[in-house]
């Protein structure tokens, strides 16, 4: 980056603003998020590692760390304590067995299903704050200025994880 095409003022006004706004938006997320599974006994890793698992019909724990933006021991670690509930099994395959493999049972299965029937959008506050512009412009955003930020950040793997998990759920909700 030896050509600069911003100020050093610039860079420090985006930076803190890139921060700022995604630190509130994360810190929203977070207590909605929490709030939703804490009924369920689950807390946030552990409900997004079923809900990776159950999206992507199964995982490894490297694509449930790189897509759950969480360490590899955090992603063991609450794979375990989920394992332990009876709520997901892990394997190896015989062709890899360099790579963990997690599944849901079928308890982990229904407890997650249950989960998603529990979700009421009106006590999402995300959602309630992006419902004026998706009454303005008929639909919500679509973020992808953030999804190209993401992508250089993570790579494209993370956004063909995040596209499969989103077609699969997609197609399991069509009316």
């Amino acid at each position: 980056m030896n050509d600069q095409e911003y100020s050093l003022q610039e860079a420090i006004l985006y930076s803190h603003k890139m921060a700022q706004l995604t630190k509130g938006i994360w810190k929203a997320i977070e207590k909605d998020w929490q709030d939703w599974v804490k009924p369920f006994n689950l807390n946030l890793n552990e409900h997004h590692i079923l809900w990776i698992a159950y999206y992507l019909r199964g995982a490894t724990i490297s694509e449930i760390s790189k897509f759950g933006v969480m360490h590899v021991s955090t992603a063991f670690n609450f794979s375990k304590k989920l394992e332990q509930r009876g709520l997901l099994t892990f394997s190896k395959k015989e062709e890899d067995k360099r790579n963990t493999y997690v599944k849901l049972t079928n308890e982990g299965i229904s407890l997650f299903e249950e989960t998603i029937d529990d979700h009421d959008p009106e006590r999402n506050s995300v959602m309630n704050a992006s419902l004026p512009l998706k009454n303005l412009y008929g639909k919500f955003p679509e973020f992808q200025e953030l999804e190209s930020i993401v992508r250089q950040l993570y790579g494209d793997e993370y956004i063909e994880i995040l596209d499969r998990s989103l077609k699969s759920l997609s197609e399991e909700t069509k009316p």
